[in-house]
């Protein structure tokens, strides 16, 4: 069953609805064609269906979009994560793209924290890689997770992205696997 959310500011204008029991499935429309294919990526290895579908002001740049789509998924991921019962909790991942591999340690927590270590100088196509940082904080930020993305190693920026997205959404996948015997996953009792 998909849950939905629409924010919208001057900035921008979005509506993401979400199954996280899906099989992938995307409908995915930003304005960016790069960050699309991110989504999309991100979608089918977490196994959550997602359509997104954002009207920002890309005129002035991509960044209004691009956190505001982390922010919004990250509140429906919140809202469907919480209170976390019977689930794995803690998961990591590492994808490699070619030379590349990227490694994603993640803490379904409800405190978020992020630790990003990927070069951000440049660009992929017309995409600032400095805006991936941006939109993994709004999601961990807004979702309460707590992850850890770390470049081991690689040169092309579209790989190393790319891998990164994957990670997280394969890391994520782990963490919100069903597992009966554990209950509530902390000594807090309360998550």
């Amino acid at each position: 069953m998909k849950t939905a959310l629409t924010r919208t500011t001057k900035e921008t204008d979005i509506t993401i609805k979400i199954d996280l029991a899906g099989a992938g499935q995307s409908n995915i429309h930003t304005g960016i064609g790069f960050f699309d294919h991110m989504l999309e990526a991100f979608a089918k290895h977490s196994l959550i269906d997602l359509d997104i579908h954002c009207k920002g002001d890309i005129h002035v740049d991509f960044h209004h979009s691009v956190e505001d789509v982390g922010i919004v998924l990250g509140s429906l991921l919140k809202g469907l994560i919480y209170p976390l019962e019977k689930v794995e909790r803690f998961a990591n991942s590492v994808v490699v793209m070619d030379e590349a591999a990227v490694e994603c340690d993640m803490d379904l927590s409800n405190r978020p924290y992020l630790v990003f270590d990927l070069d951000t100088d440049g660009k992929i196509g017309d995409f600032d890689v400095e805006l991936c940082e941006e939109f993994f904080r709004a999601v961990v930020v807004n979702a309460g997770i707590s992850a850890h993305i770390i470049k081991k190693r690689g040169k092309n920026r579209h790989h190393i992205v790319e891998a990164a997205f994957k990670a997280f959404a394969v890391a994520l996948r782990r963490a919100i696997a069903k597992n009966e015997r554990i209950g509530i996953p902390s000594t807090k009792g309360i998550l």
